[in-house]
């Protein structure tokens, strides 16, 4: 497995919450549900995958675009942004300087309208279990991340809790990149069986 593929996932967001004072809630990742990757497998979110991930300094940003200065942030100190998690999932609490920042208010704003209606995180996995790799649309559990770089707000959700949408190229690439070493793992695993079988059977018919 690849544990250096840089990953988002978003997540329609419907149980957004804001305060008056520019506070923004909402998970930018859910526990046990099913999303159909790009068409090219399916994956879960197992519960208990974010114990030990390193959440030690994780920005929130609009659409990942990184190039723009963070609206909060979550550190070891002076931050902005908690992060726990629930039975549910990765939960996001940010406070926004809606007072001088003129983008953060914008965002906010949106966020209460509606317009910007999801989450979003970029990440890398420790460990994860593939199921039914032979199969045309296998399954994919995430039973640990890695690390959680960022979150974002996002106004197109790559899927909204079933699918990623095709239009987001980069990450739909990245699915089938993922699938393919999955199943290149596989095949090198039973090829290595199999030398083993015969290894053994030559062995006994030595002796």
């Amino acid at each position: 497995m690849n544990n250096n593929l840089y990953i988002t996932r978003s997540f329609e967001a419907n149980d957004f919450q804001t305060t008056e004072e520019g506070r923004i809630k909402g998970y930018a990742a859910v526990f046990n549900q099913t999303t159909l990757i790009g068409g090219y497998f399916r994956e879960v979110i197992e519960r208990g995958a974010f114990d030990a991930c390193d959440l030690s300094d994780v920005f929130l940003h609009v659409n990942h675009d990184t190039r723009q200065i963070p609206l909060a942030r979550c550190r070891s100190k002076d931050s902005t942004m908690t992060i726990t998690i629930d039975d549910k999932g990765l939960c996001i609490d940010a406070l926004l300087d809606i007072e001088n920042n003129s983008e953060a208010r914008a965002v906010y704003n949106s966020v209460k309208r509606g317009d910007l209606d999801g989450m979003s995180f970029a990440f890398f996995i420790e460990e994860q279990k593939w199921e039914k790799l032979s199969s045309k649309i296998p399954t994919r559990r995430i039973l640990k991340f890695k690390r959680v770089n960022e979150v974002s707000i996002v106004s197109r959700p790559a899927y909204k809790g079933t699918s990623v949408s095709t239009e987001r190229s980069e990450e739909v690439a990245n699915a089938k990149e993922e699938l393919l070493e999955a199943r290149k793992e596989l095949n090198n695993s039973k090829l290595e069986l199999e030398k083993l079988k015969l290894k053994i059977k030559y062995s006994k018919e030595r002796y």
